[in-house]
C-alpha cells in the first residue's frame, strides 16, 4: 500500500493546515475544504512549508509542494475520488456530525473517512455515515509537521483493512502510531487532560506558580513540556471543551476548574491569543 494519491482535509485552521502540509509533502494532492477563508488556509500551509524548509525537513521546494494543495468552499464540494478525507473542524459533536454527513454524500464508497477528534467517540460520529466500517480516528498532534505521534482510534465497526491502511499511511508520513479502541478521550487526551486539569487546580490553590509547576514536570518527570504550557499550546478553549465532554461521559473527575473557565471567558486562550497560563506575546 502506497501513499494516498488524493487527500481531502475539512477545516483549514492550524490543525487542518498542518495535516494538509504533511500529506502534500509526502506527495499527495490535497484539497482543503474551508468555508471561512480559503486564502488564510493556504497561507498557513505555505508558512508551515517555509518553516520546514528552513529546518531542512523537505525533500522538494516549498512552492512545488504548495502547488499540490487546492481549496474548495466546503465538504459538499470535495471531489468524489479521494483516497482519504480527514475531518478537522472544531471539537463540537454536532458540527462534526454535520460535516461528516456532507463528506459521506460527496465522496465515493471506497474513500476512507477519518476524524481528527481528540475526545469524541468514533462510534458516535460514525453513526452519521452510511458505512461506518470505513471510518476511523486519526488524532494528530499540534504542531502536526513536527509531532511524531498519531493516535489511531478504531470503533467496533471500523474495518480491519481500513485500520491497516491508515496505520501504513501514518508510517509513510514518518510518524509513529498508537492504536487504541474507541473510548471518550481515547488514551492521550484522557491522560493529558487529567494532568492539565490537576495542574490548573494547583495553580488555583496557590501551590506554586505556573512556571514552577511546569518546570517540576519537565525536570522531575522528563516531560518535554509542562502541563500548563501544553494547555497553552493546545488552546484553553479547546481543553475546556474536551474537559466538559469527558466530564459528561466519564464523570466529575474531569470537571473543569473555575480558573480555566474564567481565563477562557476573558479570551486568554494560550499561544494563539498571546496569553494563557504563560505570556506568549514576547516569545
Amino acid at each position: 500500500m502506497g501513499i494516498p494519491s488524493t487527500v481531502g482535509v475539512v477545516g483549514g485552521g492550524r490543525m487542518g493546515a498542518g495535516i494538509a502540509q504533511v500529506f502534500a509533502a509526502l506527495g499527495s494532492s490535497v484539497v482543503i475544504a474551508e468555508a471561512a477563508d480559503q486564502e488564510a488556509a493556504l497561507a498557513r500551509v505555505s508558512t508551515g512549508l517555509d518553516r520546514a524548509h528552513e529546518r531542512g525537513k523537505l525533500t522538494a521546494p516549498p512552492a512545488e509542494i504548495l502547488a499540490r494543495v487546492s481549496t474548495v468552499a466546503g465538504p459538499a464540494d470535495l471531489p468524489a475520488g479521494l483516497d482519504l478525507v480527514v475531518e478537522a473542524v472544531p471539537e463540537i459533536p454536532s458540527l462534526k456530525i454535520e460535516v461528516l454527513a456532507l463528506i459521506d454524500t460527496a465522496v465515493s464508497a471506497s474513500t476512507v473517512i477519518a476524524s481528527n477528534t481528540s475526545s469524541i467517540s468514533i462510534a458516535e460520529l460514525g453513526a452519521a455515515l452510511s458505512d461506518p466500517s470505513r471510518f476511523i480516528g486519526m488524532h494528530f498532534f499540534n504542531p502536526v509537521p513536527a509531532s511524531t505521534l498519531v493516535e489511531i482510534v478504531r470503533a467496533p465497526a471500523t474495518s480491519p483493512a481500513v485500520t491497516s491502511q491508515v496505520r501504513n499511511w501514518v508510517r509513510l508520513l514518518g510518524k509513529t502510531e498508537v492504536l487504541v479502541n474507541d473510548s471518550p478521550g481515547f488514551a492521550t487526551s484522557r491522560l493529558g487532560v487529567m494532568l492539565g486539569l490537576e495542574a490548573i487546580r494547583m495553580l488555583e490553590e496557590g501551590v506554586a506558580d505556573a512556571e514552577s509547576i511546569d518546570r517540576a514536570m519537565e525536570l522531575g518527570y522528563k516531560h518535554p513540556m509542562g502541563p500548563l504550557r501544553s494547555t497553552d499550546l493546545v488552546g484553553l478553549d479547546v481543553r475546556l471543551a474536551i474537559a466538559e465532554h469527558l466530564a459528561s461521559t466519564l464523570g466529575d473527575r474531569f470537571t473543569p476548574p473555575q480558573l480555566l473557565r474564567d481565563k477562557v471567558a476573558r479570551g486568554e486562550l494560550g499561544r494563539k491569543s498571546g496569553k494563557g497560563f504563560h505570556d506568549w506575546e514576547s516569545t
